[in-house]
């Protein structure tokens, strides 16, 4: 599967590249020059409570009016910064993520889509918690709950709990890269480890990213991020192939431009 997925990813950013070459304003995704951070609109300066207003706002149209193939994303701000166009076709998606969020912060906020009536749910949360200096049983302890959570609350949903991704060591940029450090890749694999059993305990299904975004001394791939922590335009492209295989949807057509932001002050 793992072989399958870099396939497709491959075809896809060759087919993208040479789509991007006759537009006005390019994303050249072969490129290994750092691109300038697109402007984030307002969203980006929000504190934490207007994030949770606004999110509950979005939920609660989501509920008045429940749109068919409804996915949610939940999570920080990998999650976040999704772009809108690289997500899969033909579902409608509803955005929870958080810039900075933990696993104790998402697993407090659950409810605020509660009436919503979501085909599947994806969860990824972790890495700040690890930034953080939160221990691994703390983060799996809440990563049970969420779990729970949405299980006891969503029963009809396919829920995917996925797997927390590596930085980029050594050659990271992010602005707090010694918190980065601080953190081993190794850690990062152990705890993905144990967060799968807890996923086959509960009968959920566990979507492992990891390998996927791994170079060979197990960091994060420099060519799928702008900093060693987010996700440049390819990586996010990785990861939309590997949620169209894991749920056996046909891939569609890529969009030829993506507005993935560059490095963020928090995940």
């Amino acid at each position: 599967m793992l072989s399958v997925i870099l396939l497709i990813w491959r075809q896809q950013k060759l087919t993208t590249a040479f789509a991007t070459t006759t537009s006005a304003a390019p994303i050249n995704l072969n490129s290994t020059t750092p691109s300038v951070a697109p402007e984030l609109g307002p969203r980006h300066k929000l504190s934490y409570r207007q994030w949770l207003d606004i999110l509950k706002q979005e939920a609660k149209v989501a509920a008045s009016k429940p749109p068919q193939h409804l996915t949610i994303l939940a999570g920080d701000s990998l999650s976040l910064w999704f772009p809108p166009e690289l997500l899969p076709e033909d579902r409608t998606w509803l955005n929870q993520g958080i810039s900075g969020e933990t696993s104790d912060g998402l697993l407090k906020r659950l409810d605020l889509f509660d009436r919503t009536q979501p085909e599947t749910i994806l969860v990824m949360i972790g890495i700040n918690d690890l930034i953080r200096g939160v221990g691994d049983e703390e983060i799996l302890a809440n990563q049970r709950q969420i779990i729970r959570y949405l299980r006891n609350t969503h029963p009809q949903a396919q829920i995917f709990v996925q797997s927390i991704l590596p930085h980029g060591g050594e050659e990271a940029t992010w602005e707090r890269k010694e918190k980065l450090l601080a953190i081993p890749n190794s850690r990062i694999r152990q705890l993905n480890e144990e967060l799968q059993k807890i996923a086959t305990r509960q009968d959920i299904k566990y979507l492992d990213l990891h390998p996927l975004f791994t170079n060979k001394q197990g960091n994060l791939n420099p060519q799928l991020t702008t900093d060693g922590l987010h996700l440049n335009p390819q990586g996010y492209l990785v990861w939309r192939t590997a949620l169209q295989i894991y749920n056996n949807k046909p891939l569609a057509p890529q969009p030829q431009e993506s507005q993935s932001g560059n490095a963020r002050e928090r995940i």
